[in-house]
């Protein structure tokens, strides 16, 4: 009988030869089409989403860190062993620097998810020294035109990521659970007619930040029965004024949960302020908190919408 040890090395050796036949790969990410003649070995993934969307498809060990995390604990305490290696190369959006200095072939990013337009980090500033970018489908309507934010975004990237790193199987397997997992959710949920009005609530007093049509929470609320009421803003994740959010009267507030002002902070504030006294969910005090990486684009996006759907259809 073969040692484990060895058995182990092989069956690297065959995945990265299959990984290296698969290549090169062409993937559409945003406007833009990206060839990769080889699977990156030095990856780096921006924001907690994204870096659980490498993990979720065991990318730990193609990856040399990860930016935009400022806290390791919230990551998916299921995937926290793949991550326990990686170092956090910036608790921000990285500059070029820590980039480069990181030796990293591939960055995963998205638009306002650790890349501005016009910044100093984008594909293109990064391309001139070899570092490959993929940009999160969902950030995508901040340089292109693209439809309303949906599930298929987040299958989109991890496809994509499948391909990029020679585990298109692993993903498509991930992605076919999901999609099974989710059908046999919403199969249970009552009729359209039942659909309540939904406000997500990021951040913000004086005007409110939420979530547009193209922002994932609208998918997630639709996919959950409900209504955003801003889905006819044409922007991903904006800011209002309280006066549109008090004439839709929203029956069910969603808080994201992050920074520095808490959950029950956010939902304090609406509860004391008298121009809300009158709006359903207020007076109701329906309120569901979901944590950022819930209400991003990622793998816990699923488990979101259930959670959503009990708010919405309490039993």
């Amino acid at each position: 009988m073969r040692p484990l040890s060895a058995l182990i090395a092989s069956t690297l050796l065959a995945a990265t030869s299959a990984a290296a036949l698969a290549h090169p790969v062409t993937v559409q990410s945003c406007n833009r089409e990206v060839t990769f003649d080889t699977v990156p070995t030095r990856a780096v993934s921006n924001d907690i989403n994204l870096t659980e969307m490498m993990l979720a498809l065991g990318l730990g060990d193609h990856m040399v860190g990860y930016t935009g995390v400022s806290d390791w604990t919230a990551l998916d305490p299921t995937l926290r062993e793949q991550a326990a290696g990686l170092p956090q190369l910036s608790p921000s959006y990285p500059t070029k620097e820590v980039l480069l200095g990181a030796d990293a072939d591939f960055y995963f990013a998205g638009w306002n998810y650790g890349m501005n337009v016009g910044g100093e980090v984008t594909p293109d500033t990064l391309g001139e020294f070899g570092i490959a970018v993929y940009e999160l489908t969902e950030s995508c309507t901040h340089v292109m035109d693209k439809a309303e934010a949906s599930m298929d975004d987040v299958y989109n990237d991890l496809l994509n990521l499948g391909r990029i790193f020679g585990v298109e199987d692993r993903a498509q397997a991930l992605v076919e659970a999901y999609k099974a997992e989710l059908a046999a959710f919403t199969a249970t949920l009552p009729t359209a007619e039942a659909a309540p009005r939904v406000f997500v609530y990021d951040s913000g007093e004086d005007k409110p930040f939420t979530a547009g049509r193209y922002a994932i929470p609208n998918a997630l609320i639709e996919a959950a029965g409900g209504v955003n009421i801003m889905e006819d803003v044409a922007s991903s994740w904006v800011e209002v004024g309280w006066e549109p959010v008090i004439d839709r009267n929203p029956e069910v507030v969603v808080i994201v949960d992050y920074g520095d002002v808490t959950a029950e902070q956010k939902i304090a504030f609406m509860k004391e302020i008298p121009a809300f006294k009158d709006i359903p969910a207020v007076v109701n005090n329906r309120f569901v908190v979901l944590e950022y990486t819930e209400a991003t684009p990622g793998p816990r996006n699923i488990e979101a919408i259930k959670r959503l759907a009990a708010a919405f259809f309490p039993s």
